[in-house]
């Protein structure tokens, strides 16, 4: 009987042990559970290798980026990794049975090959760029290139250099370059323009000659012309008279004359003009000696009635952009014009009486040294014009022929030439007399000698930020972009109206024309 009770009490406490586990709450079952298998860290020099062993047959292995390290089964318990790039991976080993091993790869960057290369580049970069302290310091992919450079061309040959090493920042100062050169181009515009004309002719004329009223003419100069009203027996003379230049003969006893046009003239227009135009090195200068002439534009769809006045520039013109070279020389984009006005050929618009312009110009790229000097522009222009008129059979008798004979001769020669020569200049030091010109007559005793001005900084003191030997790259470069173009006519009337528009990349002597408007037609003012 005492066995069969030991088998209960046993049989009870298994059955109480199974209904206390069933009521333990699952917190405290995971509590009691073995904890998983954390990984193993595993670091390697890139460029460097490192053995896993393990305790049983490897299976497979997987590494988690492959441009970093590289697993390889070298025996059935041994894995080789290889380092490749700096970085961080994992690594899981299957081994047989189940079993697995975990790593976490980290590949450190190899300090000898990166010290070899900085220092590879920092002797190139104290090769290339001798006496400038740029230092160089490398941060992953990254290079910070710092110090102080001499000029723009070593900022970017120092950052050519230290873009071998990766990425590079630029982190430089500039020293300040010396004051641009300012170039002065000197140019002379010399033109001359000689008309030569003769004129010989004769008109014959009777005022009742053998009872006859009549002319003879070739119709190349005017002669006596017959009123449309004449009255043959009238004692007045039938005849009307336009022009008596130059010979007027007449005998009343034989009621003949006659009008002899005999004329030579000749004439000489120079013009010279000698501007100076000082400008800094790529810059443009531009020089206009000249005025402007306005000329009516009738509108038309709505505005249709009414007129806008464009003005035009004449005169002489010079635009021009000088470059110093490497080689010293000065390249001159150059575009000269010398224009006037020609009432000759002018244009009734309106009632206006609109001028054309007679334009002479040359637009061309010259090099050459400081002083120098170059004819760029040089024209010779000759004309000759002979009109020759006669009556026929009567004017081709010998001698008595030349009577119904006339000619005219016009001969015109113009001769243009533009010489430049440009010069490097600097300003007047302080204290040098300045030039001035010779006045023929004195100013009012009442004019103060003096003219009033700002005091100096002797006087007011030096500036107050004065500037450093060396700023950074960028405030240097914001420093050498194009400045806004200097409008001359800004809070005038006429830049309100229409502003002028100009092109500063092209050397052309075109330009916009200034708009006006005007009332509507009315004729002339």
């Amino acid at each position: 009987m005492i066995p069969c009770l030991i088998r209960l009490s046993s049989l009870t406490g298994i059955v109480l042990m199974l209904t206390v586990w069933a009521a333990l709450p699952a917190w405290a079952l995971a509590a009691q559970a073995p904890p998983p298998e954390s990984p193993d860290d595993l670091s390697i020099m890139a460029g460097k290798s490192a053995l896993v062993s393990s305790d049983q047959i490897i299976e497979r292995v997987s590494v988690g980026f492959g441009d970093i390290a590289e697993a390889t089964a070298v025996g059935p318990r041994e894995v080789l990794v290889n380092a490749k790039t700096p970085g961080s991976t994992s690594m899981i080993v299957w081994q047989q049975g189940g079993g697995k091993l975990f790593f976490d790869v980290t590949v450190r960057p190899n300090e000898f090959l990166a010290n070899n290369r900085l220092g590879n580049v920092r002797r190139e970069m104290a090769r290339e760029l001798p006496g400038q302290e740029i230092t160089l310091s490398l941060n992953n992919d990254a290079v910070f290139v710092r110090g102080t450079a001499k000029d723009l061309t070593s900022v970017d040959r120092a950052m050519a250099i230290a873009s071998t090493l990766g990425k590079p920042v630029n982190l430089l100062y500039v020293n300040l370059p010396a004051a641009e050169p300012q170039i002065l181009l000197r140019v002379r515009f010399a033109s001359i323009d000689r008309t030569a004309s003769t004129a010989l002719g004769i008109n014959l004329f009777s005022t009742g000659s053998t009872n006859t009223i009549g002319s003879l003419s070739t119709q190349q100069f005017p002669g006596p012309a017959l009123p449309q009203n004449s009255q043959q027996n009238s004692t007045a003379s039938p005849f009307v008279f336009s022009d008596l230049l130059n010979i007027f003969l007449y005998r009343p006893d034989l009621n003949l004359g006659a009008v002899i046009k005999a004329l030579e003239a000749k004439g000489v227009l120079q013009t010279l003009a000698q501007p100076n135009v000082l400008t800094l090195n790529g810059k443009q200068g531009s020089f206009l000696a000249g005025g402007e002439f306005p000329y009516p534009v009738v509108q038309g769809s709505a505005l249709a009635g009414s007129v806008t006045i464009l003005f035009r520039e004449f005169g002489v013109r010079l635009n021009f952009i000088p470059t110093i070279t490497p080689r010293g020389s000065i390249r001159l984009q150059v575009a000269p014009e010398v224009s006037s006005l020609d009432f000759s050929n002018a244009l009734v618009v309106g009632g206006y009486n609109v001028p054309s312009l007679t334009t002479r110009k040359v637009n061309t790229e010259v090099e050459l040294d400081e002083g120098q000097s170059f004819a760029i522009g040089g024209l010779l222009d000759k004309r000759v014009t002979d009109t020759f008129s006669k009556l026929p059979f009567i004017g081709d008798i010998p001698i008595l022929g030349k009577f119904f004979q006339s000619r005219s001769t016009n001969r015109q020669n113009t001769e243009l030439i533009v010489i430049v020569t440009p010069e490097l200049v600097r300003p007047i030091p302080a204290g040098v007399p300045l030039a001035d010109l010779p006045f023929p007559k004195d100013f009012m005793n009442s004019s103060p000698e003096s003219a009033v001005r700002t005091p100096g900084i002797g006087i007011t003191g030096p500036v107050a930020n004065a500037p450093t030997r060396s700023i950074p790259v960028e405030r240097l470069m914001e420093s050498l972009k194009p400045q806004r173009a200097l409008d001359p006519n800004a809070g005038s009337l006429k830049s309100l109206a229409a502003p002028r528009q100009q092109d500063t990349t092209n050397l052309s002597p075109a330009f916009e024309p200034s708009i006006v408007p005007a009332p509507a037609i009315g004729g002339p003012r």
